[in-house]
């Protein structure tokens, strides 16, 4: 049987599934319990109806008897019995040669008709004599009749008689029927009332799991360090557990910067004195020292970088808001391009959140504002927006030459120029992709509607 689903209620949750099964086995013994009380019910009524039957037939046994060879019945008080159709009916009958019984004496009740009594009833009272049978049938208006039969010897008689009554049933139908209805109401509030007090045990139950999952989101958004709440016996290991998660998680995070930052100085000072001798000694092998080196150097900053983001990204709880490191980011390279006249039109939320460290937020933002701000004629468009659930977009026009589209794959590559007399290292927008995808998310180079280029940098969000 399928259930409907409840409102605010999802199959899939546990609390849902609780309830639904809860209310799944409450239909069903409800429903046992109604068709059952229904049933004893009407066997209870009928019990009391066929001792009504049984009693007639008794009566009219007992006055039975034979007078100058014929069957005589002695009058029967019952009022019933002696107006036509009046609802109560007996008769008295003897087999016929066909199989079937034929009437010799009959109630006033039943006019100018018999009742009708089926071959198989008939062969049953034949089988049992003296004892009384029980069966239903239907009567002169159609109406549904409890009726009994009994079979018994006469004296001075050859052939047995059949005592037949019979009286209209629909009073106790009508009565099974509205004892049916009202058990039924009475089961659906009850299981109503069931399945309200299950709905609310369980939530009530449950609520720690609950609090606890909140709790759990709020470290995960940043919002607190640890689960500090007060739980069941039941839930205080799991709480304990996680606790022990995130601190085990912070400790690594903290050892991999660690790490990084010495291989930083391990690698960085002997590349110094590499290129510091290279310099101060100039000749061929110097300028194959002094490149190579340098091309080490790129390769390590490189590498370190992204083995930082990674790091960060894997972090629980970072989070740092976009507008003001926009706004800072706005002031500086305004102030870098004055000579230029460069004008810096950035807009974002207030409570917009970058789920990472601001380090890396001012690499990205920075790097891909200052390539705007050097190839821009005079205007930049920096826009912050939320872009989905849990994703943030970042957005950087300027009204520059722009780039070809054939060739913006180029410049995503480390040290790729597509201008050899611009200062730098070739290394931004490069690098700015890199930290994008150690977080997780994506690069897209296209055209401003101001005519340059416009580049959008999706990237993870927290909560405010």
């Amino acid at each position: 049987m399928k259930l409907p689903r409840l409102p605010g209620l999802s199959g899939r949750s546990l609390v849902g599934r609780l309830v639904l099964l809860a209310a799944g086995w409450s239909v069903v013994v409800l429903i046992v319990t109604g068709l059952a009380l229904t049933a004893f019910f009407q066997q209870a009524a009928l019990r009391r109806f066929d001792q009504g039957l049984i009693e007639l037939t008794e009566v009219l046994n007992a006055g039975i008897n034979i007078k100058n060879g014929e069957v005589v019945v002695p009058p029967v008080n019952d009022t019933r019995s002696g107006r036509a159709f009046a609802g109560r009916y007996w008769e008295i009958a003897e087999h016929g040669s066909s199989g079937k019984i034929r009437a010799i004496r009959k109630s006033h009740s039943l006019f100018d008709t018999e009742l009708k009594v089926s071959d198989d009833v008939i062969a049953g009272i034949a089988a049992q004599p003296g004892t009384a049978i029980y069966f239903n049938t239907i009567g002169p208006l159609d109406q549904p009749l409890r009726a009994s039969g009994m079979q018994v010897q006469l004296d001075d008689r050859a052939q047995p008689v059949i005592i037949l009554v019979a009286e209209d049933r629909s009073p106790i139908d009508r009565e099974a029927e509205r004892f049916a209805l009202m058990t039924g109401a009475a089961l659906l509030a009850l299981g109503a009332g069931i399945l309200a007090a299950v709905f609310l045990q369980v939530r009530i139950g449950l609520q720690p799991l609950f609090s606890l999952r909140r709790e759990v989101a709020e470290v995960r958004k940043g919002r607190a360090e640890r689960i500090e709440g007060d739980y069941p016996t039941e839930l205080e290991p799991l709480a304990r557990e996680l606790n022990a998660l995130v601190a085990h998680n912070q400790d690594v995070v903290e050892r991999q910067r660690t790490h990084v930052g010495n291989l930083a100085h391990a690698l960085k000072t002997p590349l110094s004195v590499m290129l510091t001798e290279a310099q101060q000694q100039p000749s061929q092998l110097s300028e194959v020292v002094t490149r190579q080196a340098e091309a080490m150097r790129n390769h390590v900053e490189h590498h370190l970088r992204r083995a930082r983001a990674a790091a960060r990204s894997q972090s629980m709880g970072e989070r740092t808001l976009v507008e003001p490191v926009i706004d800072e980011l706005a002031v500086t390279l305004e102030r870098i391009f004055q000579r230029k006249g460069v004008e810096i039109d950035w807009r974002c939320p207030d409570d917009l959140c970058f789920r990472g460290e601001k380090q890396d937020l001012m690499e990205v933002a920075g790097n891909v504002m200052e390539n705007a701000g050097k190839w821009c004629k005079a205007k930049v468009r920096v826009t912050a927006e939320i872009a989905g659930p849990e994703t943030l977009l970042l957005r950087v026009e300027d009204d520059g030459p722009g780039l070809p589209a054939e060739r913006r794959g180029e410049v995503l590559k480390r040290g790729a120029r597509l201008d050899e007399s611009a200062p730098g290292s070739g290394l931004g927008l490069a690098i700015v992709d890199e930290l994008a995808r150690a977080y997780g998310g994506t690069v897209t180079l296209g055209d401003a509607a101001m005519g340059g280029l416009k580049v959008e940098i999706v990237l993870p969000r927290a909560e405010a």
